[in-house]
């Protein structure tokens, strides 16, 4: 799946990696709202952190149901 405007993309199936379950770590997404994007995954009942905040942006992190530790970032405007 690649999201609108992105120039990267995501695979999910069965059988395309021969990686076991739960052994991806550091997975990132970016989205341009960090509180929205932690208010829908609550919404969907993920286990996830509170919005941390760092100079290079904020994130939010979770585990999938597979063990995979991802993280959500919002990036600074820069000005």
């Amino acid at each position: 799946m690649t999201p609108p405007g992105s120039a990267c993309s995501i695979a999910l199936g069965i059988g395309l990696v021969d990686m076991p379950a739960g052994s991806a770590q550091g997975l990132q997404l970016t989205v341009s709202d960090i509180g929205a994007a932690r208010a829908e995954l609550v919404e969907r009942g993920v286990e996830v952190s509170e919005v941390q905040e760092f100079p290079w942006g904020s994130f939010v992190f979770f585990n999938d149901p597979d063990g995979n530790r991802w993280s959500v970032r919002e990036i600074p405007v820069r000005v």
